[in-house]
């Protein structure tokens, strides 16, 4: 078994397309600003995150509200250099929760949230486990 993807369910698909791409900096897969889906990738590594009209799977599953409740998700996106990542993505509109802090003796932390309030971690890897 490998992981595919982490996708997130959206009720407004093109301000979320936006956050992760013209914020965040992640490369889109197709350039589908309107979905229903999209998949974006970072500069480097092989993990994605997805986006897909909330919705779409509603009406797949027929049991998914057009709102989320609470925190459904945690985005986490491992950056070189946390301070000037988080100054970047200020100057382009992200607002900082938390951070940029220590998280343990091996990481450095900020967390964020997208339009839709789901959470983002950023990490910076101070140390690589052994």
């Amino acid at each position: 078994m490998e992981l595919a993807q982490v996708r997130l369910l959206v009720s407004d698909f093109p301000v979320c397309y936006r956050f992760y791409a013209d914020v965040l900096g992640l490369k889109a897969q197709s350039g589908a600003t309107q979905g229903p889906y999209e998949k974006f990738s970072p500069a480097t590594g092989s993990a994605g995150i997805a986006l897909q009209d909330r919705s779409m799977m509603a009406g797949i599953l027929g049991e998914l509200g057009d709102e989320a409740s609470g925190h459904r998700s945690l985005v986490v996106l491992r950056v070189d250099d946390l301070d000037t990542y988080c100054e970047q993505i200020a100057e382009r509109g992200a607002e900082l929760l938390h951070g940029p802090a220590p998280m343990t003796d091996r990481m450095r932390v900020a967390h964020l949230k997208d339009p839709e309030g789901n959470l983002v971690e950023l990490q910076e890897w101070l140390l690589l486990r052994a």
